[in-house]
């Protein structure tokens, strides 16, 4: 099953995408996924209700989260209220670690976005901030990365041992699907991918040409 584990929406302040646009591009396009998850950012949308638009395209639709911190951007899986309430989503200057250690405490997955870009991503830091503990996975696949920032992220995602997924970042209809994760078992919930995440079954997919 392939998941796009990076999406945003119209709900994030850069985001140009419906989410029907982006179930009706697609099936009319036979983009290879299967689902999408929408990590918007600095927020967690729990209002907005995407189940029969699911349903009516065959999608699986779920909604995490893309937090920033002084490591760059981050995107959580499993968030609930109470995460929210723990800690600050608006900010831009959140302690990496304490995100990590913070959603895994509230059975939530955190993993570092574009680590190989400039600025935004993690690995652009960590010779002046060190490596940071608690780091399990990062995304080694982004559908927006230019040059080699993918290849950054694989070759140091290797070296530190980490495991890999891959999303589009999407901010328009067209760039869905570009980057996905393949898993082993049928994803229906967040609880699932979230667990799925934990198992380590899981294989970073790329379709950008």
């Amino acid at each position: 099953m392939i998941l796009d584990l990076h999406t945003h929406s119209i709900k994030s302040d850069d985001g140009r995408a419906k989410v029907e646009n982006y179930c009706k591009w697609v099936r009319s396009k036979d983009v290879p996924i299967d689902g999408f998850v929408l990590t918007e950012h600095r927020q967690h949308d729990f209002e907005s209700d995407y189940s029969a638009l699911a349903e009516q395209h065959d999608l699986v639709i779920l909604k995490g989260s893309e937090v920033e911190t002084e490591y760059g951007h981050v995107l959580v899986f499993g968030v609930t209220e109470a995460l929210t309430e723990a800690f600050d989503f608006s900010r831009i200057d959140l302690p990496l670690e304490m995100v990590l250690e913070t959603s895994e405490a509230h059975g939530a997955v955190a993993v570092p976005c574009h680590p190989g870009r400039p600025r935004v991503g993690m690995f652009a830091h960590t010779e002046e901030l060190g490596i940071p503990q608690g780091v399990k996975i990062v995304e080694i696949y982004n559908g927006g990365s230019r040059d080699n920032e993918d290849k950054i992220a694989i070759d140091n995602a290797d070296e530190l041992g980490y495991l890999g997924i891959g999303g589009s970042d999407s901010h328009i209809v067209s760039h869905i699907g570009r980057c996905a994760t393949a898993f082993r078992q049928d994803i229906k919930t967040m609880d699932d991918l979230v667990g799925a995440l934990k198992s380590g079954e899981f294989e970073a997919v790329t379709f950008k040409h």
